[in-house]
Protein backbone atom coordinates (compact mmCIF):
# COMPACT_ATOMS: atom_id res chain seq x y z
CA UNK A 1 0.00 0.00 0.00
CA UNK A 2 3.03 2.46 0.68
CA UNK A 3 2.96 3.22 -3.52
CA UNK A 4 -0.86 3.69 -3.35
CA UNK A 5 -2.02 7.19 -4.10
CA UNK A 6 -5.05 9.06 -1.88
CA UNK A 7 -7.64 8.23 -3.89
CA UNK A 8 -6.60 4.36 -3.68
CA UNK A 9 -6.18 4.61 0.26
CA UNK A 10 -9.26 6.43 0.41
CA UNK A 11 -11.30 2.98 -1.56
CA UNK A 12 -9.33 0.61 0.82
CA UNK A 13 -10.17 1.97 3.79
CA UNK A 14 -13.61 2.38 2.75
CA UNK A 15 -13.90 -1.12 1.25
CA UNK A 16 -12.20 -2.63 4.96
CA UNK A 17 -9.04 -4.09 2.55
CA UNK A 18 -6.71 -2.74 5.42
CA UNK A 19 -7.21 -0.94 8.64
CA UNK A 20 -5.53 2.90 9.27
CA UNK A 21 -3.63 0.95 11.92
CA UNK A 22 -1.55 -0.91 9.15
CA UNK A 23 -1.30 2.00 6.82
CA UNK A 24 0.10 4.14 10.10
CA UNK A 25 2.47 1.60 10.81
CA UNK A 26 3.63 0.89 7.20
CA UNK A 27 4.77 4.34 6.73
CA UNK A 28 6.01 4.91 9.87
CA UNK A 29 8.43 1.95 9.37
CA UNK A 30 9.43 3.83 5.97
CA UNK A 31 9.92 7.09 7.27
CA UNK A 32 12.07 5.11 9.91
CA UNK A 33 14.22 3.31 7.11
CA UNK A 34 14.43 6.81 4.74
CA UNK A 35 15.73 8.49 8.06
CA UNK A 36 19.07 10.04 5.90
CA UNK A 37 16.85 11.70 3.46
CA UNK A 38 16.26 13.78 6.59
CA UNK A 39 12.25 14.41 5.34
CA UNK A 40 11.13 14.92 8.72
CA UNK A 41 11.97 16.65 11.70
CA UNK A 42 9.18 15.36 14.03
CA UNK A 43 7.99 12.03 13.83
CA UNK A 44 4.63 11.52 16.41
CA UNK A 45 4.25 7.49 16.69
CA UNK A 46 2.51 7.40 19.25
CA UNK A 47 -0.22 9.93 18.08
CA UNK A 48 -0.74 8.59 14.85
CA UNK A 49 -1.54 5.32 16.35
CA UNK A 50 -3.99 6.97 18.91
CA UNK A 51 -5.48 8.55 15.86
CA UNK A 52 -5.20 5.64 13.30
CA UNK A 53 -7.44 3.55 16.26
CA UNK A 54 -9.86 6.76 16.16
CA UNK A 55 -10.25 6.64 12.77
CA UNK A 56 -10.82 3.05 12.56
CA UNK A 57 -13.47 3.19 15.04
CA UNK A 58 -15.37 5.76 12.66
CA UNK A 59 -14.84 3.43 9.95
CA UNK A 60 -16.51 0.59 11.34
CA UNK A 61 -19.27 2.78 12.73
CA UNK A 62 -20.29 3.71 9.08
CA UNK A 63 -18.76 7.19 9.65
CA UNK A 64 -16.10 8.92 8.89
CA UNK A 65 -14.75 11.16 4.79
CA UNK A 66 -12.72 10.41 2.23
CA UNK A 67 -9.86 11.11 3.90
CA UNK A 68 -10.57 8.98 7.21
CA UNK A 69 -7.54 7.40 8.60
CA UNK A 70 -5.26 8.41 5.77
CA UNK A 71 -1.59 8.68 6.32
CA UNK A 72 -0.79 12.69 6.57
CA UNK A 73 2.23 15.05 7.26
CA UNK A 74 2.37 18.71 7.76
CA UNK A 75 5.25 20.74 6.92
CA UNK A 76 6.69 22.55 9.69
CA UNK A 77 5.38 25.74 9.74
CA UNK A 78 1.60 24.95 10.39
CA UNK A 79 0.82 25.37 14.03
CA UNK A 80 0.05 21.87 15.83
CA UNK A 81 -1.34 21.75 18.98
CA UNK A 82 0.91 20.55 21.87
CA UNK A 83 3.32 19.76 18.90
CA UNK A 84 6.96 21.52 18.85
CA UNK A 85 6.27 24.01 15.41
CA UNK A 86 10.04 24.69 14.65
CA UNK A 87 9.54 26.26 11.53
CA UNK A 88 13.38 24.84 10.52
CA UNK A 89 14.97 27.39 13.04
CA UNK A 90 16.77 27.52 15.87
CA UNK A 91 14.81 30.74 16.96
CA UNK A 92 11.70 27.92 17.59
CA UNK A 93 13.32 24.76 17.99
CA UNK A 94 11.82 24.08 21.50
CA UNK A 95 8.75 25.78 20.16
CA UNK A 96 5.09 24.04 21.34
CA UNK A 97 2.45 25.27 19.54
CA UNK A 98 -0.73 25.77 22.21
CA UNK A 99 -3.02 26.22 19.18
CA UNK A 100 -4.04 24.67 15.63
CA UNK A 101 -3.61 26.37 12.58
CA UNK A 102 -6.99 26.49 10.68
CA UNK A 103 -5.61 23.62 7.84
CA UNK A 104 -4.49 21.40 10.40
CA UNK A 105 -8.21 22.07 12.27
CA UNK A 106 -9.71 21.14 9.12
CA UNK A 107 -7.63 17.81 8.62
CA UNK A 108 -8.24 17.10 11.54
CA UNK A 109 -11.78 17.13 11.36
CA UNK A 110 -11.81 15.07 8.39
CA UNK A 111 -9.92 12.00 10.25
CA UNK A 112 -6.28 12.19 8.46
CA UNK A 113 -3.28 10.49 10.35
CA UNK A 114 -1.10 12.92 11.17
CA UNK A 115 2.47 11.12 10.98
CA UNK A 116 5.13 14.13 11.91
CA UNK A 117 6.17 17.30 10.89
CA UNK A 118 8.33 17.80 7.75
CA UNK A 119 11.61 19.61 6.86
CA UNK A 120 11.81 23.44 5.27
CA UNK A 121 14.08 25.89 4.83
CA UNK A 122 14.57 28.04 7.74
CA UNK A 123 10.99 30.52 8.08
CA UNK A 124 10.60 29.44 4.47
CA UNK A 125 13.41 30.88 3.09
CA UNK A 126 15.20 28.89 0.26
CA UNK A 127 14.50 27.12 -2.38
CA UNK A 128 16.79 24.40 -1.93
CA UNK A 129 15.93 22.70 1.57
CA UNK A 130 19.87 23.45 2.53
CA UNK A 131 18.82 26.59 5.24
CA UNK A 132 17.13 24.65 7.44
CA UNK A 133 19.15 24.53 11.15
CA UNK A 134 17.93 20.51 11.21
CA UNK A 135 20.13 19.69 8.26
CA UNK A 136 19.43 19.56 4.28
CA UNK A 137 16.64 17.49 2.87
CA UNK A 138 18.13 15.15 0.33
CA UNK A 139 16.28 13.99 -3.15
CA UNK A 140 14.79 10.71 -3.30
CA UNK A 141 15.98 10.48 -7.05
CA UNK A 142 19.34 11.47 -6.32
CA UNK A 143 20.58 12.09 -2.65
CA UNK A 144 23.40 13.70 -3.61
CA UNK A 145 20.87 16.85 -4.90
CA UNK A 146 18.35 18.93 -3.27
CA UNK A 147 14.89 18.29 -3.20
CA UNK A 148 13.61 21.99 -3.53
CA UNK A 149 12.36 24.41 -0.77
CA UNK A 150 11.21 25.49 1.06
CA UNK A 151 8.51 23.03 1.42
CA UNK A 152 11.53 20.40 -0.07
CA UNK A 153 10.70 17.93 3.24
CA UNK A 154 7.28 17.74 2.46
CA UNK A 155 7.72 16.94 -1.34
CA UNK A 156 10.45 14.28 -0.59
CA UNK A 157 8.70 12.49 1.83
CA UNK A 158 5.94 12.38 -0.75
CA UNK A 159 8.07 11.14 -3.72
CA UNK A 160 10.02 8.78 -1.81
CA UNK A 161 6.53 7.15 -0.31
CA UNK A 162 6.94 8.17 3.10
CA UNK A 163 3.48 9.43 3.23
CA UNK A 164 1.06 9.58 0.60
CA UNK A 165 0.28 13.39 0.87
CA UNK A 166 1.69 16.44 2.61
CA UNK A 167 1.16 19.92 3.01
CA UNK A 168 3.70 23.15 2.04
CA UNK A 169 3.68 26.42 1.48
CA UNK A 170 3.95 28.29 -1.14
CA UNK A 171 5.10 32.57 -1.14
CA UNK A 172 7.47 32.46 -4.21
CA UNK A 173 7.18 28.90 -5.56
CA UNK A 174 7.58 26.82 -2.11
CA UNK A 175 5.04 23.91 -3.27
CA UNK A 176 5.75 24.10 -6.89
CA UNK A 177 9.44 24.38 -7.11
CA UNK A 178 10.18 21.38 -4.70
CA UNK A 179 7.02 19.15 -6.12
CA UNK A 180 9.33 19.49 -10.17
CA UNK A 181 12.37 18.48 -8.34
CA UNK A 182 10.23 15.44 -6.46
CA UNK A 183 8.61 14.67 -8.99
CA UNK A 184 5.47 14.82 -7.10
CA UNK A 185 2.40 17.53 -8.05
CA UNK A 186 1.65 20.15 -6.30
CA UNK A 187 -0.43 23.26 -6.22
CA UNK A 188 -0.56 26.83 -5.24
CA UNK A 189 -4.00 28.10 -4.53
CA UNK A 190 -5.19 31.65 -5.20
CA UNK A 191 -4.06 34.15 -2.73
CA UNK A 192 -7.32 33.89 0.26
CA UNK A 193 -8.77 30.87 -1.12
CA UNK A 194 -7.54 28.51 2.15
CA UNK A 195 -6.64 30.27 5.39
CA UNK A 196 -2.94 31.35 6.37
CA UNK A 197 -4.36 31.38 10.46
CA UNK A 198 -1.72 29.55 12.16
CA UNK A 199 0.82 29.68 9.93
CA UNK A 200 4.40 31.08 10.98
CA UNK A 201 4.30 34.51 8.55
CA UNK A 202 7.00 34.98 5.93
CA UNK A 203 5.71 37.19 3.70
CA UNK A 204 1.75 38.12 4.61
CA UNK A 205 0.75 39.39 1.63
CA UNK A 206 2.42 36.30 -0.52
CA UNK A 207 1.99 33.46 1.71
CA UNK A 208 0.01 30.64 0.64
CA UNK A 209 -1.04 27.22 2.07
CA UNK A 210 -0.99 24.32 -0.53
CA UNK A 211 -0.69 21.06 -1.01
CA UNK A 212 2.07 18.31 -2.08
CA UNK A 213 0.79 14.36 -3.36
CA UNK A 214 1.62 11.74 -6.39
CA UNK A 215 -1.07 12.78 -8.59
CA UNK A 216 -3.65 16.19 -9.45
CA UNK A 217 -6.82 13.92 -8.11
CA UNK A 218 -4.99 13.58 -4.37
CA UNK A 219 -4.81 16.95 -4.83
CA UNK A 220 -8.15 17.84 -5.32
CA UNK A 221 -9.07 15.76 -2.33
CA UNK A 222 -6.85 17.67 -0.04
CA UNK A 223 -8.35 20.99 -1.60
CA UNK A 224 -11.77 19.77 -0.15
CA UNK A 225 -10.61 19.86 3.13
CA UNK A 226 -7.93 23.12 3.29
CA UNK A 227 -10.20 25.59 0.87
CA UNK A 228 -13.20 27.78 2.80
CA UNK A 229 -13.39 30.87 4.42
CA UNK A 230 -11.92 31.48 8.14
CA UNK A 231 -13.03 34.67 10.08
CA UNK A 232 -9.65 34.56 11.68
CA UNK A 233 -7.78 35.68 8.46
CA UNK A 234 -8.32 39.08 7.37
CA UNK A 235 -7.37 38.23 3.40
CA UNK A 236 -9.56 34.81 3.63
CA UNK A 237 -12.56 34.49 0.42
CA UNK A 238 -15.95 33.98 1.40
CA UNK A 239 -17.14 32.31 -1.34
CA UNK A 240 -19.19 29.08 -1.60
CA UNK A 241 -17.40 25.35 -1.82
CA UNK A 242 -16.10 23.68 -4.70
CA UNK A 243 -15.50 19.95 -5.33
CA UNK A 244 -11.96 20.48 -6.82
CA UNK A 245 -12.89 16.39 -7.59
CA UNK A 246 -15.51 17.34 -10.11
CA UNK A 247 -13.41 18.10 -12.73
CA UNK A 248 -15.20 19.67 -15.67
CA UNK A 249 -12.49 20.67 -18.23
CA UNK A 250 -12.66 19.88 -21.91
CA UNK A 251 -9.11 19.85 -23.45
CA UNK A 252 -10.60 20.11 -27.29
CA UNK A 253 -10.90 23.88 -27.47
CA UNK A 254 -8.63 24.51 -24.35
CA UNK A 255 -6.65 27.39 -24.91
CA UNK A 256 -3.08 27.33 -23.31
CA UNK A 257 -0.86 30.33 -23.66
CA UNK A 258 2.93 29.50 -24.38
CA UNK A 259 4.82 32.59 -22.86
CA UNK A 260 7.98 32.85 -25.16
CA UNK A 261 9.88 34.53 -21.77
CA UNK A 262 9.24 31.08 -20.05
CA UNK A 263 11.83 29.43 -23.19
CA UNK A 264 14.85 31.85 -23.42
CA UNK A 265 18.65 31.72 -22.49
CA UNK A 266 18.78 29.11 -19.35
CA UNK A 267 16.56 26.56 -19.94
CA UNK A 268 18.31 23.53 -19.80
CA UNK A 269 17.70 21.37 -23.07
CA UNK A 270 16.09 18.61 -20.87
CA UNK A 271 13.43 20.31 -19.20
CA UNK A 272 13.17 21.95 -22.66
CA UNK A 273 12.03 18.99 -24.17
CA UNK A 274 10.21 17.27 -21.33
CA UNK A 275 7.98 20.04 -21.12
CA UNK A 276 7.70 20.63 -25.15
CA UNK A 277 6.49 17.30 -25.38
CA UNK A 278 3.39 17.98 -22.58
CA UNK A 279 2.38 20.89 -24.65
CA UNK A 280 2.54 18.46 -27.57
CA UNK A 281 0.14 16.09 -26.11
CA UNK A 282 -2.22 19.15 -25.09
CA UNK A 283 -2.33 19.75 -28.96
CA UNK A 284 -2.79 16.26 -29.95
CA UNK A 285 -5.88 16.59 -27.84
CA UNK A 286 -7.41 19.29 -29.22
CA UNK A 287 -6.11 22.27 -27.03
CA UNK A 288 -5.40 25.71 -28.76
CA UNK A 289 -1.95 26.34 -28.43
CA UNK A 290 -1.70 30.48 -28.09
CA UNK A 291 1.80 32.47 -27.70
CA UNK A 292 1.14 35.22 -25.37
CA UNK A 293 3.65 37.35 -24.10
CA UNK A 294 4.65 38.24 -20.13
CA UNK A 295 6.63 41.17 -20.74
CA UNK A 296 7.80 41.70 -16.82
CA UNK A 297 8.39 37.89 -16.04
CA UNK A 298 12.35 39.63 -16.11
CA UNK A 299 11.90 41.81 -12.98
CA UNK A 300 9.38 39.80 -11.09
CA UNK A 301 12.26 38.06 -9.33
CA UNK A 302 14.14 41.42 -8.39
CA UNK A 303 10.57 42.91 -7.03
CA UNK A 304 9.72 39.26 -5.20
CA UNK A 305 13.22 39.88 -3.48
CA UNK A 306 12.30 43.47 -2.30
CA UNK A 307 8.55 43.10 -1.60
CA UNK A 308 9.26 39.62 0.74
CA UNK A 309 12.18 40.50 2.81
CA UNK A 310 10.67 43.88 3.17
CA UNK A 311 7.51 42.02 4.87
CA UNK A 312 9.85 38.97 6.29
CA UNK A 313 11.82 42.04 8.57
CA UNK A 314 7.99 43.03 9.82
CA UNK A 315 6.83 39.53 10.58
CA UNK A 316 10.25 38.11 12.26
CA UNK A 317 10.30 41.02 14.63
CA UNK A 318 8.18 39.49 17.32
CA UNK A 319 11.07 37.09 17.78
CA UNK A 320 13.07 38.43 20.25
CA UNK A 321 13.67 36.33 22.89
CA UNK A 322 10.89 37.91 25.16
CA UNK A 323 7.89 36.18 24.94
CA UNK A 324 8.72 32.78 23.41
CA UNK A 325 11.20 31.02 21.46
CA UNK A 326 14.73 31.22 21.95
CA UNK A 327 16.92 33.47 24.03
CA UNK A 328 20.40 33.77 24.67
CA UNK A 329 22.46 32.61 27.31
CA UNK A 330 23.97 35.84 28.39
CA UNK A 331 23.38 39.33 27.96
CA UNK A 332 24.38 42.65 29.41
CA UNK A 333 20.90 44.14 29.33
CA UNK A 334 17.80 44.28 27.13
CA UNK A 335 19.42 45.92 23.84
CA UNK A 336 21.94 43.29 24.42
CA UNK A 337 19.00 40.24 24.71
CA UNK A 338 17.83 41.21 21.54
CA UNK A 339 20.87 41.58 19.68
CA UNK A 340 22.46 38.20 20.91
CA UNK A 341 19.00 36.65 20.87
CA UNK A 342 18.30 37.62 16.76
CA UNK A 343 22.15 36.71 16.22
CA UNK A 344 22.65 33.05 17.81
CA UNK A 345 18.64 32.19 16.74
CA UNK A 346 18.41 32.72 13.56
CA UNK A 347 20.35 31.12 10.22
CA UNK A 348 22.25 33.41 7.33
CA UNK A 349 19.85 33.28 5.26
CA UNK A 350 17.42 34.68 7.55
CA UNK A 351 19.37 37.28 9.13
CA UNK A 352 20.39 38.33 5.04
CA UNK A 353 16.64 38.83 4.13
CA UNK A 354 16.05 40.53 7.30
CA UNK A 355 18.32 43.17 6.63
CA UNK A 356 17.54 43.61 3.46
CA UNK A 357 13.74 43.98 4.34
CA UNK A 358 14.84 46.56 6.70
CA UNK A 359 16.98 48.28 4.04
CA UNK A 360 14.52 49.12 1.70
CA UNK A 361 12.19 50.13 4.24
CA UNK A 362 14.19 52.47 5.78
CA UNK A 363 13.84 56.22 5.32
CA UNK A 364 15.42 57.37 2.27
CA UNK A 365 15.43 54.01 0.44
CA UNK A 366 11.34 53.25 0.37
CA UNK A 367 10.30 54.95 -2.46
CA UNK A 368 13.31 53.97 -4.56
CA UNK A 369 13.17 50.12 -3.84
CA UNK A 370 10.01 49.13 -2.03
CA UNK A 371 7.58 51.14 -3.84
CA UNK A 372 8.98 50.48 -7.21
CA UNK A 373 9.02 46.93 -6.18
CA UNK A 374 5.10 47.45 -6.10
CA UNK A 375 4.60 49.13 -9.13
CA UNK A 376 6.43 46.29 -10.69
CA UNK A 377 4.30 44.07 -9.42
CA UNK A 378 1.10 45.45 -10.48
CA UNK A 379 2.63 45.41 -14.01
CA UNK A 380 3.10 41.66 -13.40
CA UNK A 381 -0.44 40.96 -12.66
CA UNK A 382 -1.74 43.21 -15.90
CA UNK A 383 0.75 41.01 -18.03
CA UNK A 384 -1.67 37.66 -16.90
CA UNK A 385 -4.50 40.19 -17.38
CA UNK A 386 -3.81 40.60 -20.53
CA UNK A 387 -3.25 36.96 -21.11
CA UNK A 388 -5.79 35.73 -19.83
CA UNK A 389 -8.42 37.32 -21.73
CA UNK A 390 -7.08 35.57 -24.31
CA UNK A 391 -6.07 32.48 -22.94
CA UNK A 392 -8.15 29.72 -20.51
CA UNK A 393 -4.09 28.67 -18.97
CA UNK A 394 -0.62 29.49 -19.01
CA UNK A 395 1.81 26.20 -19.71
CA UNK A 396 5.86 26.09 -19.39
CA UNK A 397 8.47 25.13 -17.36
CA UNK A 398 7.92 24.81 -13.33
CA UNK A 399 11.90 25.75 -12.52
CA UNK A 400 14.84 26.54 -15.72
CA UNK A 401 16.37 23.35 -14.27
CA UNK A 402 16.03 20.18 -12.74
CA UNK A 403 17.47 19.57 -9.35
CA UNK A 404 20.92 20.36 -8.71
CA UNK A 405 23.93 19.21 -6.53
CA UNK A 406 24.05 19.97 -2.59
CA UNK A 407 26.24 23.04 -2.43
CA UNK A 408 26.37 23.93 -5.46
CA UNK A 409 24.26 27.35 -5.09
CA UNK A 410 25.03 28.48 -1.92
CA UNK A 411 27.77 30.49 -2.36
CA UNK A 412 26.10 32.38 -5.01
CA UNK A 413 22.22 33.70 -3.70
CA UNK A 414 21.61 35.35 -7.08
CA UNK A 415 21.80 32.20 -9.21
CA UNK A 416 19.76 30.64 -6.06
CA UNK A 417 16.67 33.43 -6.50
CA UNK A 418 16.91 33.23 -10.48
CA UNK A 419 15.73 29.68 -10.45
CA UNK A 420 12.50 30.87 -9.05
CA UNK A 421 11.85 32.80 -11.81
CA UNK A 422 9.10 30.77 -13.36
CA UNK A 423 7.39 30.47 -9.78
CA UNK A 424 7.52 33.71 -8.75
CA UNK A 425 4.98 36.03 -10.88
CA UNK A 426 1.92 34.17 -10.11
CA UNK A 427 2.38 34.64 -6.26
CA UNK A 428 2.90 38.25 -7.08
CA UNK A 429 -0.38 38.46 -9.13
CA UNK A 430 -2.31 36.27 -5.90
CA UNK A 431 -3.04 33.47 -8.90
CA UNK A 432 -3.15 29.63 -8.74
CA UNK A 433 -0.07 27.97 -10.00
CA UNK A 434 -0.07 23.88 -10.28
CA UNK A 435 3.59 21.67 -11.29
CA UNK A 436 3.00 18.12 -12.16
CA UNK A 437 5.53 15.82 -13.46
CA UNK A 438 5.52 15.51 -16.87
CA UNK A 439 9.31 13.72 -17.60
CA UNK A 440 13.03 13.30 -16.92
CA UNK A 441 16.33 14.68 -18.13
CA UNK A 442 19.18 13.30 -19.54
CA UNK A 443 20.45 12.66 -15.79
CA UNK A 444 17.35 10.81 -15.08
CA UNK A 445 16.14 13.46 -12.92
CA UNK A 446 12.02 14.97 -12.69
CA UNK A 447 10.80 18.05 -14.72
CA UNK A 448 7.54 19.88 -13.71
CA UNK A 449 5.52 21.46 -15.92
CA UNK A 450 3.59 24.27 -14.94
CA UNK A 451 0.19 25.22 -15.16
CA UNK A 452 -1.06 29.12 -14.62
CA UNK A 453 -4.63 30.30 -14.60
CA UNK A 454 -7.03 32.76 -13.31
CA UNK A 455 -7.88 33.69 -9.93
CA UNK A 456 -10.60 30.80 -8.32
CA UNK A 457 -9.87 28.53 -11.63
CA UNK A 458 -7.75 25.20 -9.35
CA UNK A 459 -10.92 23.25 -10.37
CA UNK A 460 -9.90 23.28 -13.92
CA UNK A 461 -6.10 23.48 -13.52
CA UNK A 462 -6.77 20.38 -11.68
CA UNK A 463 -9.01 19.27 -14.10
CA UNK A 464 -6.44 19.42 -17.44
CA UNK A 465 -3.98 18.18 -15.17
CA UNK A 466 -5.93 14.94 -13.92
CA UNK A 467 -6.28 14.05 -17.92
CA UNK A 468 -2.71 14.44 -18.70
CA UNK A 469 -1.68 12.31 -15.65
CA UNK A 470 -4.67 9.51 -17.07
CA UNK A 471 -2.36 9.25 -20.38
CA UNK A 472 0.72 9.21 -19.03
CA UNK A 473 2.71 7.87 -15.69
CA UNK A 474 5.58 10.31 -15.34
CA UNK A 475 3.88 10.75 -11.28
CA UNK A 476 3.70 7.39 -10.87
CA UNK A 477 7.49 6.48 -10.68
CA UNK A 478 8.69 5.62 -7.95
CA UNK A 479 12.70 7.19 -7.34
CA UNK A 480 15.75 4.84 -7.99
CA UNK A 481 17.18 5.59 -4.48
CA UNK A 482 14.10 5.21 -2.33
CA UNK A 483 13.26 1.91 -3.76
CA UNK A 484 10.09 0.08 -2.41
Amino acid sequence: MLNATVSELSAALAARKVSSAELARAFLRRIGELKELNAFITVDEAGALEQAARADALRAQGQGGALTGVPFAYKDIYCTRGQRTTCGSRMLENFVSPYDAHVVEQFKAAGVVALGKCNMDEFAMGSSNENSHFGPVRNPWNRKRVPGGSSGGSAAAVAARMVPAATGTDTGGSVRQPAAFSGVSGLRPTYGLVSRYGLVAYASSLDQAGPLARSAADLALLMNVMAGHDARDSTSVRRPKEDYSKFDVNLRGLRIGIAREYFGAGLEPGVRKAVEAAVDWFKAQGAQIVEVELPHTEVAVAAYYVIAPAEASSNLSRFDGVRYGYRAKEYADLLDMYCRTRAQGFGAEVKGRVLVGTYVLSHGYYDAYYLQAQKIRRLVAQDFQKAFARVDFICGPTAPTTAFELGAKTSDPVQMYLGDVFTIPAPLAGLPALSIPCGFDEKGLPVGLQLTGPHFSERRLLGAAHLYQQATDWHLRVPAEAPL
